[in-house]
């Protein structure tokens, strides 16, 4: 298999999941505004979901285009990282339903092993593509990927132990972070 066919592949299967999402999104009972901020968590799950899948598929895309081996523990990796990629809709439903409940964001807590698959396929990229350089994620700094799994770990843990929420908001602000380190970066290869 070579790598073109692979990330055919995960862009089939990521763009799938990114439009199953907005399926489970509840219609407003009654139709009007009163009506869909009611729904805010759940257009607040779907939104995080739909952008942190957008941002792993920004990240593989561009990284990719370095790469000209893989082998098969790489292609392993990948299907791993798609088979809990998949399970977004569902824990993303769960938390739309279920915002203050402790069982449903650790489950949407998933997103750390994705992130830790992602390390995995990086490395093993990188080993495989030296002239690539990848370091932990790609081309993101060493520091801003320990910053991203530190605050989902950390969120994990208050979700699980004081405070349900903890673990979406993780996730939002580990997203802003991993976006500005991607938009900086872009921006300085640019210049």
């Amino acid at each position: 298999m070579n790598n073109e066919r692979l990330t055919a592949f995960e862009d089939a299967i990521l763009a799938i999941i990114m439009t199953i999402l907005v399926l489970d999104l509840s219609k407003p009972n009654p139709v009007s505004w009163a009506g869909l901020w009611a729904l805010h968590a759940s257009f607040f799950a779907y939104a995080l979901s739909f952008f942190w899948i957008g941002l792993m598929w920004m990240s593989h895309h561009n990284s990719w285009q370095a790469v000209r081996a893989i082998n098969m523990t790489t292609v392993l990796l990948t299907l791993v990282l798609l088979f809990f990629a998949s399970l977004f809709p569902y824990t993303t439903s769960l938390v739309a339903d279920s915002f203050d409940n402790a069982t449903a964001q650790a489950l949407y807590g998933i997103i750390i092993a994705i992130s830790l698959l992602n390390v995995a396929l990086s490395l093993n990229l990188g080993r495989l593509n030296p002239r690539a350089k990848f370091g932990l994620l790609y081309k993101t700094p060493t520091w801003v990927v320990l910053l991203d799994l530190g605050i989902k770990l950390i969120g994990l843990i208050l979700a699980i132990t004081i405070y349900p929420q903890a673990m979406i908001y993780s996730i939002f602000i580990a997203g802003l972070v991993l976006s500005i380190s991607m938009t900086t970066n872009r921006q300085v290869k640019l210049n």
